[in-house]
């Protein structure tokens, strides 16, 4: 059995890990966030020791490490800007750091970790749970297979709309230091699935960047993607809105809608049992969507390179 701490416990995403670590036959020690409504907690780990404060979580963890009690893993659901310091905080306690998208929001701080990483035997974890997904491991596979017709590119359209109200602009999610902006805080999960099913990047043309929404173009190696991302209920399909729905998620592979709404339930519990068999996704894994969003949100919109996702012509 091994012991875990977490870092984030009452956000959207915490339950997933904690029901993860429960599933998997394992034990929530310690568990630390700023908000105290975490009563989800009694749900899978009423014994796993509380704390709202950084400097008392960090003292109780070396305790346990001194006494032989050490913690095997940290589970860590925090704001996106904190991911690297909660990552190194976990390799110097010599635990895995098993972390949420996107790992780190800026390419040069996962050459630190890999240097961090080299000097003790823990592992850093990225939870890529498109990439366990049956149908997208469906899709990749049928690539795979037509990749012998080396011209063959397939036309993508993805667009993703999950309408958010005024409290997100207010959070550290509306804040584009903290959360990377909308394509790395919402788009993170699709570029990693589109790039690790049809290759590298190979352009990468921005069309509209605003704090709500963002639109761009992307030429991988065996795919051109146009892409859609917004949390501006605006920006709704009609039909979506008539029928009371504020998600809109669609991705095409030349014209044909690729389905994989279902299926989710488990994935989080299905990464968890890769991490623990030493099957992860690593640092490695990780690099190419991080790169991605980082030229996006440092880039200067232009409407007259690649090609227009239909929302925006």
């Amino acid at each position: 059995m091994n012991r875990f701490a977490l870092i984030g416990a009452a956000g959207y995403v915490a339950p997933r890990h904690m029901k993860a670590i429960k599933e998997t036959g394992n034990i929530l020690v310690a568990a630390l966030d700023p908000n105290d409504s975490v009563g989800i907690i009694d749900s899978y780990f009423p014994e796993a020791d509380f704390f709202t404060e950084f400097e008392r979580f960090d003292r109780h963890i070396d305790k346990k490490r001194r006494k032989g009690e050490k913690i095997n893993y940290v589970s860590i659901c925090s704001p996106n800007y904190l991911h690297d310091a909660h990552i190194r905080f976990a390799l110097r306690n010599d635990a895995c750091a098993v972390c949420e998208k996107p790992l780190v929001l800026n390419p040069w701080n996962l050459d630190g970790l890999e240097e961090i990483e080299a000097e003790t035997e823990a592992k850093v974890y990225n939870i890529l749970q498109l990439r366990l997904h049956p149908s997208l491991i469906e899709l990749k596979k049928q690539v795979e297979q037509q990749k012998q017709n080396k011209n063959k590119k397939y036309e993508i359209d993805l667009t993703y709309i999950t309408s958010r109200g005024h409290w997100y602009f207010t959070s550290w999610k509306g804040n584009h230091e903290k959360s990377g902006g909308i394509a790395t805080n919402i788009g993170i999960h699709f570029y990693d699935m589109l790039i690790w099913i049809f290759g590298k990047v190979q352009q990468n043309d921005v069309h509209m960047l605003e704090f709500d929404k963002s639109a761009g173009f992307l030429e991988l190696e065996n795919a051109r993607v146009r892409w859609f991302l917004s949390v501006d209920e605006k920006t709704l399909p009609e039909n979506i809105k008539a029928a009371g729905q504020r998600t809109y998620r669609s991705i095409t592979v030349d014209g044909k809608e690729i389905e994989f709404s279902g299926g989710f339930t488990d994935l989080h519990t299905l990464s968890y049992e890769n991490i623990l068999a030493g099957n992860g996704f690593g640092l490695k894994e990780a690099r190419p969507s991080i790169e991605t969003v980082y030229a996006i949100r440092n880039s200067t919109p232009n409407l007259q390179k690649g090609e227009l996702h239909p929302f925006v012509q």
